[in-house]
């Protein structure tokens, strides 16, 4: 049991108050998962650059001069923002990849939350008003985002082992229930050479849509391919820089709710997560179907793609 929101902005001028709505949602969601929490979120960056946002137990000692070192490495401006464990690493979006791996080698004890030209993830062991206090997520600002609250039931009780999950650039993953085929399905993906870093089923199925979208398919056909593939039960909410997706298995055994106004398309394990959003008593609420694809995108017009 975990719990789950996500809220996809239609109106602008709601987006000040991105962080603020999202950490009362997911405050609402803790009784559904008190081990760990997380928020991803999407913001505007300048025009050709990127983010990354690595994770310390000793961040005292870990980032003094990691500005400088990266910098030497990559041969590319760098600048930091240093949030309690995390820091976002503001670099050339064409210096991403060097980055990144020049960050293992700098110091491989950080851990990389995230990347990207607009995702910053922010996670930890603790409740969601803990986490979402320590990194000041109530004052950001974006245009969607997701969350989650974590019960473990298939890995320890980590940094790494809470969600989001990010496994490619400005994508990321919630989940609720568990995937009973992770084990094959992560040898096979880093045989097809995606990075999967922890032992925890969720990420498998991040890194499963990773891959089908590096090999051609848009995140509405990697989700409907997740409904072959993946065996379990499962409701995944997914980030990307333009929208967020969501899909249930076959049973949807897992609570869900839905509901969109002319504001904001928004995403609950429970509808108590939905009640103070504005407007929700004018909103249509419905829970989203068994094996259904539904994507909203900021590029183009909402769209709901049903799965074969």
């Amino acid at each position: 049991m975990c719990g789950i929101v996500g809220l996809f902005l239609k109106d602008k001028a709601l987006e000040p108050q991105l962080g603020s709505l999202l950490t009362k949602m997911l405050i609402t969601m803790t009784d559904r998962g008190p081990d760990s929490a997380g928020i991803a979120i999407y913001s505007d960056n300048s025009i050709g650059n990127a983010k990354l946002v690595v994770q310390s137990d000793t961040p005292e000692l870990d980032f003094a001069g990691l500005t400088d070192a990266l910098i030497e490495a990559i041969g590319a401006p760098v600048t930091m923002k240093i949030a309690s464990t995390h820091a976002v690493l503001n670099v050339p979006q064409s210096a991403l990849e060097t980055a990144r791996a020049a960050l293992k080698t700098i110091n491989p004890a950080l851990r990389i939350m995230s990347r990207g030209g607009s995702l910053e993830i922010y996670k930890e062991v603790g409740l969601p008003k803990d986490v979402a206090a320590r990194f000041e997520i109530g004052q950001m600002s974006g245009s969607h985002g997701i969350g989650h609250t974590r019960m473990a039931t298939e890995s320890a009780v980590t940094t790494m082992g809470a969600h989001p999950f990010n496994t490619g650039d400005d994508q990321c993953l919630v989940h609720n229930g568990s995937l009973s085929n992770h084990a094959s399905l992560r040898r096979k993906l880093r045989r097809e050479g995606i990075h999967i870093e922890t032992e925890n089923d969720t990420e498998v199925g991040a890194a499963y849509l990773t891959w089908q979208m590096q090999n051609g398919a848009t995140l509405g056909e990697a989700l409907e391919s997740s409904l072959d593939d993946l065996d379990g039960f499962f409701t995944f909410v997914v980030g990307t820089k333009d929208g967020f997706g969501v899909v249930r298995d076959p049973i949807a055994c897992k609570p869900a709710v839905m509901a969109e106004t002319d504001q904001y398309v928004a995403f609950g394990s429970e509808y108590r997560a939905l009640v103070d959003l504005p407007g929700i008593e004018d909103a249509r609420v419905w829970e989203p179907e068994p094996a259904t694809v539904y994507f909203w995108s900021h590029a183009d017009q909402p769209t709901q793609e049903k799965a074969a």
